[in-house]
């Protein structure tokens, strides 16, 4: 919740930010840049520390990383050290993510696991919403550097409450040594794919910075693929790797989260540029989807209990097809009740298969890998949305001079694309498992005959096999 709603109250102090320090654009899109990079570098990394050293140590060290860092960009003289410490930031909160969702692997039982993982997402979805107004408010009354002051009294708590509760030991399961040329190799080529993927909305798809990062992906990627087959100790273990619950969770989330995040991206641009929406209409127009990921959170929860992974991923995958395709036939004419009930859906599709794949993600881990898989987890989280952005831009070209007078038919077709692209996501759900048989559902074994001259728990002669007692 603290790592979310920072980065929405960013968003608010950014031009206040830029006008106080005498920044450039570039300065501060690297604010947010160079936070996103280090994050999706180290997540895998950090889960994998939190393995062996202890995810009570990772979530105390990165809580108070994060505060202390936070505080710091409050002080900065200069753009400069705002791009540093965010970067810093960025570090710190790859080391804490990943710990949160071992931590309650190992808190709660399988049987419990769905309703936390349910409350943490409506956390993360009240966040979310609040962000942008509390950012407003802060920024208004108090200036931008309030909006880093708030996160150090949290962190602070957050840290103590760590250092108090005690939570279970993780299994060890082989080996935990860490792998740093694995290590490195990952980071690095994490690092570039996002920066690419990040550059997307400026260059397009087929200039030289895109291509030449793209391929540099590709080298990176079969250099470490090469590597991790070789390493006694690879940075993502084989028992890992071979999951397929895990596996198919984390394709799911990339391409549902490509389709959604791409989506409320050009939806941002149609509200505002098309219909001349000012910011906070368009935001009452997309609230129904933070109310439908809060309440729709505790609902999935439930869902993913009674119907299992497969259904309840298939449900929330369709849902948010659904919600996409249903923006792209909205326009002038649509009234705010065509509007409000697709962002809920919408809301209520990603908040479905955020936690059917958190909870099979969590819940489905290999003994003494929760740290890394968790790791795996928010990856993903962080991947889909880059790729999904960078597709709406490099199609509709948001953002250039004549967008608003020939982006209404551009933006319908980009919203259809990003919807096939979250309908890729189908496969993967259908390939977690069915609905587990409850302990009810299983049939029970006959009752053995009693022995002749026995008598029944009501000390009367037993009577005859398939005959009831007395007694009841």
């Amino acid at each position: 919740m603290l790592v979310a709603l920072d980065g929405t109250v960013l968003l608010v102090a950014q031009p206040n930010l830029q006008r106080d320090l005498g920044a450039s654009v570039a300065q501060v899109q690297w604010t947010s840049t160079g936070y996103l990079l280090a994050v999706a570098a180290l997540l895998v990394i950090a889960g994998r520390l939190g393995d062996r050293y202890g995810h009570r140590r990772l979530l105390f060290v990165g809580v108070l990383g994060f505060g202390g860092a936070s505080g710091g960009i409050a002080l900065a003289p200069g753009v400069g050290w705002v791009i540093g410490l965010r970067v810093a930031q960025g570090v710190f909160g790859a080391l804490l993510q990943p710990a949160t969702l071992a931590l309650l692997r190992l808190t709660y039982p399988a049987d419990r696991l769905g309703r936390a993982v349910a409350i943490r997402t409506s956390a993360i979805a009240v966040a979310a919403g609040a962000g942008p107004v509390l950012g407003g408010v802060l920024v208004a009354h108090l200036g931008w550097r309030a909006v880093f002051w708030i996160n150090a009294p949290v962190a602070l708590l957050i840290a103590a409450l760590t250092l108090a509760v005690r939570a279970p030991v993780p299994e060890r399961t082989g080996s935990q040594r860490l792998d740093l040329t694995g290590a490195a190799l990952l980071a690095i080529t994490l690092a570039v794919l996002v920066h690419t993927l990040a550059g997307v909305p400026a260059h397009g798809w087929t200039t030289a910075p895109t291509l030449l990062g793209l391929a540099a992906v590709a080298g990176l990627a079969a250099v470490l693929a090469a590597h991790e087959r070789r390493s006694a100790y690879p940075i993502v273990p084989r028992a890992v790797a071979r999951s397929v619950p895990v596996a198919a969770s984390m394709v799911m989330l990339l391409l549902t989260g490509a389709g959604m995040f791409g989506a409320l991206f050009t939806a941002t641009f149609y509200l505002q540029d098309v219909l001349r929406l000012d910011p906070l209409a368009c935001g009452l127009r997309v609230l129904p989807l933070t109310a439908f990921m809060v309440l729709g959170s505790p609902v999935a929860g439930i869902a993913l209990r009674r119907y299992g992974p497969r259904r309840s991923a298939i449900a929330g995958t369709t849902l948010v097809v659904l919600g996409i395709a249903g923006l792209s036939r909205l326009g002038p004419t649509s009234t705010w009740m065509a509007m409000g009930a697709t962002f809920a859906v919408l809301g209520a599709g990603w908040a479905t298969v955020m936690v059917t794949a958190t909870g099979t993600v969590v819940g489905d881990a290999p003994p003494g890998y929760a740290g890394v898989v968790g790791g795996l987890k928010q990856t993903a989280m962080n991947i889909g949305p880059a790729f999904g952005i960078a597709v709406a831009a490099g199609v509709t070209s948001v953002g250039s001079p004549d967008t608003a007078s020939a982006s209404a038919p551009a933006m319908g077709v980009t919203l259809l694309i990003l919807a096939g692209f979250a309908a890729l996501g189908l496969l993967p759900a259908s390939l977690l498992a069915p609905a587990r048989t409850t302990e009810r559902e299983l049939p029970r074994p006959p009752r053995p005959a009693p022995a002749h001259g026995t008598k029944d728990r009501c000390g009367e002669p037993a009577p005859p096999v398939g005959d009831a007692s007395r007694c009841g």
